[in-house]
């Protein structure tokens, strides 16, 4: 790959909206562990499972742990279910921790313990689905792909569409961001994570900090007047007291333990008996808790 940059326009022509984005991204970009140089696509894939619905600033010191202890895809496949769920602590949704180590073993009996770089093989692993696919094959492999998370998904809608806010994801969303990458394969792997970054850092929902976009002068919804949203309410839901919360505590007291503990060293955990009980339940389904013949509890082995 050269180290040359890209070409001049000629003059009085625009530079792509796609090059501008991939420009401002060398000097905006956040310092984050997965995106330097020579990661392997294993750690791109868990770092994209545990950034689901989860902060960078909690991911991160746990994604190093995780993959000090499991550096590819066999030694995960070689642990137990209850070692993962204890090594995911508290990221939250701990049935992501399952099915990443589901992923891991079939990456290694079906793969040879390499993850593989097409998206359709991707997503016929375990928990992984259309956005994570294509982060992996892009991210991981530096194959061109479209990747379409919601803070992407919110920069096409205010850029290209003139919208606040994005609609309901679409299949069309591909085709947006497709359109913007810069022809350069190499560049449009860049654009990839850039356009992401400046939803994550510039684009933000609600409060867009627009004087830092380095691509405001053209943006639709700013050039149509910054037209407010006008789209149903949007539901914010909490963490006190959902079924969310008593699972984690729940769990908290398995991971702990350091033997199959009785059902009334759970009932402290939380008061309302019937919420405690169905959540309980939910997490002997999801298979992140399991049931001894005597009636105690554990993580599964």
């Amino acid at each position: 790959m050269s180290s040359a940059g890209p070409a001049e326009p000629p003059a009085g022509a625009e530079q792509p909206v796609g090059d501008v984005v991939v420009d401002w991204y060398a000097g905006a970009a956040r310092d984050l562990p997965w995106r330097e140089p020579g990661t392997d696509p294993w750690a791109v894939l868990v770092s994209e499972v545990m950034l689901q619905q989860t902060p960078v600033a909690r991911v991160e010191p746990v994604w190093r742990t995780w993959l000090a202890r499991w550096p590819d895809p066999a030694s995960m496949a070689a642990a137990s279910p209850a070692e993962v769920i204890r090594a995911w602590g508290k990221l939250g949704y701990p049935r992501r921790a399952l099915r990443l180590r589901e992923a891991a073993v079939a990456i290694t009996e079906r793969h040879g313990g390499v993850v593989p770089a097409d998206v359709d093989e991707l997503e016929a692993l375990p928990g992984v689905g259309t956005y994570t696919a294509r982060a992996v094959s892009c991210f991981g492999h530096g194959r061109r792909q479209p990747v379409v998370d919601t803070n992407v998904r919110r920069v096409v809608a205010r850029l290209v569409h003139g919208r606040a806010e994005a609609a309901p994801a679409r299949a069309a969303d591909l085709t947006d961001i497709a359109a913007l990458a810069p022809a350069d394969d190499a560049r449009a792997v860049r654009f990839s994570v850039a356009v992401m970054e400046l939803g994550a850092l510039v684009c933000l929902a609600g409060t867009p900090r627009c004087p830092a976009c380095p691509v405001r002068d053209r943006c639709a919804w700013r050039l149509a007047g910054s037209p407010a949203y006008d789209g149903p309410p949007r539901r914010v839901q909490g963490f006190a007291g959902t079924d969310r919360q008593v699972r984690g505590r729940l769990l908290d007291v398995l991971r702990a333990a350091t033997a199959p503990v009785p059902a009334d060293a759970l009932v402290p955990v939380w008061d309302d008996a019937v919420q405690r009980s169905r959540c309980l339940d939910s997490l002997l389904v999801d298979g992140l808790v399991v049931q001894t013949e005597d009636g105690r509890f554990s993580l599964p082995d």
